[in-house]
């Protein structure tokens, strides 16, 4: 099973921009779709982003686009999150996750029961 450690995340002023990162180590993740979620403080672990494993096309939550951009270098099997114009609301810890099955192409990307390994999370939080 692939290992995952996300990084980047820190506390910024709203209207900063953060780089996440998610590697990967254990095997390559370059023929799995990737995803970040995030979970703020009293509330459930939500879909943010996702990338098919080819890197063809990307999937976002609507309120995050054009604001977030994720990313992918298989060749350093990692993952990124570039986020622009955080807002409060994006306050949270972020998590990375790989799908469980290479090569798969779902319907939708945002459902977290397809994704079968996760990282520990890295926390953003954002101040007014």
């Amino acid at each position: 099973q692939v290992q995952l450690v996300e990084s980047g995340g820190e506390l910024v002023q709203a209207g900063g921009s953060l780089r996440l990162s998610c590697t990967a180590s254990g095997r390559t993740i370059s023929s799995y779709n990737m995803g970040w979620f995030r979970q703020a403080p009293g509330k459930e672990r939500e879909f943010v982003a996702a990338i098919k494993w080819s890197g063809s096309s990307t999937y976002y939550k609507d309120s995050v686009k054009g604001r977030f951009t994720i990313s992918r270098d298989n060749a350093k099997n990692t993952v990124l999150l570039q986020i622009n114009s955080l807002k409060p609301e994006d306050t949270a810890v972020y998590y990375c996750a790989a799908m469980t099955r290479p090569y798969y192409n779902p319907n939708m990307y945002s459902r977290a029961s397809d994704f079968g390994s996760w990282g520990q999370g890295t926390q953003v939080t954002v101040s007014s």
